[in-house]
C-alpha cells in the first residue's frame, strides 16, 4: 500500500517557481528545492519526476496565472486606452533592487535559448498569449479610435510583446527603474491618437 502524498502539489510548484525563478533551471539543486519546500527528494521524484519535469511544470504554471491576469484585464468593462494602461501598470512593477528576478519566461529564455523544444515552446507559447491579448486590446481600440491605424494590430501587438521582453531583460541586468518606466511609457504611448 502506499502512502499518502503528505504535501499539497500546487503549493510546492509556487514554492519551487519561486526557487527556478531566483536562481534559474541550472544552478537549481534538488537540495534547494527540499530545502524551500521541506519534501523529501523521494516525494519529489514520485510525483513531479526529475527535476526537468518539475521545471517544466513550474512553466506551465507562471503561464496559466500570466494568461489568467492577462484575461482578468482583458474581461474588465474599460474602454481599449484603460485596459492598455492597465497592461502597462502590470509590466511596470519593479521588483525590489535587491533581488531583481525578471520574468521567468524572459529568464528561462536567455539560459536555455532554444536548446530544449519543451521549454521553447513554454517560452514561445506566452509570448504568443501576450501578443494576442495586446493584439485584441489593440484591435479594440482601432476600431473606436483610440489607437493609431498607421500599423495593423498584430504589428503594434509585436512590438509592444518585444518591448515588454526586452525591458526584462534590461530589469534583470540593472537598469534603473526611470529608464524602464520612461521605455514602456514611449512605446505604449506611441500606439495612441
Amino acid at each position: 500500500m502506499t502512502r499518502p502524498r503528505e504535501f499539497d502539489a500546487e503549493q510546492v510548484l509556487l514554492q519551487v517557481m519561486e526557487v527556478f525563478w531566483s536562481k534559474g533551471f541550472k544552478s537549481t539543486s534538488f537540495e534547494d528545492l527540499t530545502n524551500k519546500t521541506h519534501v523529501k527528494k523521494q516525494s519529489f521524484y514520485g510525483v513531479f519526476g526529475d527535476k526537468r519535469s518539475l521545471f517544466l511544470e513550474t512553466l506551465a504554471l507562471y503561464r496559466m496565472q500570466n494568461l489568467q491576469h492577462l484575461q482578468e484585464i482583458l474581461s474588465r468593462g474599460q474602454t481599449p486606452a484603460d485596459k492598455m494602461d492597465a497592461i502597462l501598470h502590470v509590466s511596470l512593477c519593479h521588483d525590489n533592487d535587491e533581488n531583481r528576478k525578471g520574468c521567468l519566461m524572459v529568464n528561462t529564455s536567455l539560459e536555455f535559448g532554444v536548446s530544449d523544444d519543451e521549454v521553447t515552446k513554454q517560452v514561445e507559447g506566452m509570448n504568443l498569449d501576450v501578443r494576442h491579448a495586446l493584439e485584441e486590446v489593440i484591435e479594440e481600440g482601432q476600431s473606436i479610435g483610440q489607437f493609431t491605424t498607421k500599423y495593423t494590430a498584430a504589428e503594434l501587438a509585436m512590438h509592444l510583446s518585444n518591448t515588454l521582453q526586452g525591458i526584462r531583460v534590461a530589469e534583470k541586468s540593472g537598469a534603473d527603474k526611470k529608464q524602464i518606466d520612461t521605455i514602456l511609457r514611449t512605446s505604449f504611448g506611441l500606439i495612441q491618437l
